[in-house]
């Protein structure tokens, strides 16, 4: 039984952009890059999640954050 690991790439470069842009080091300008590439990490974690999660709850998981990225997005 697994009780934690590792998290995939694309969640490990979000999980590092969301903090990074929470201490505010890196200023607005490159802050907002950053949170650009954070939130193409989590859609291509979302993604990677909908077609090949290893159960249906880490597919309707993947489910809910794309769709919840794309609201934000298009929002």
């Amino acid at each position: 039984m697994t009780l934690a690991q590792w998290p995939n790439p694309a969640l490990a470069v979000w999980l590092v952009a969301v903090v990074v842009e929470w201490t505010g080091v890196l200023g607005s300008a490159r802050g907002a890059t950053l949170a650009g590439v954070g939130q193409g990490a989590i859609v291509v974690w979302a993604l990677d999640e909908l077609v090949r999660g290893a159960s249906p709850v880490r597919r309707l998981m993947g489910a809910v954050v794309l769709a919840a990225q794309l609201v934000h997005l298009f929002a």
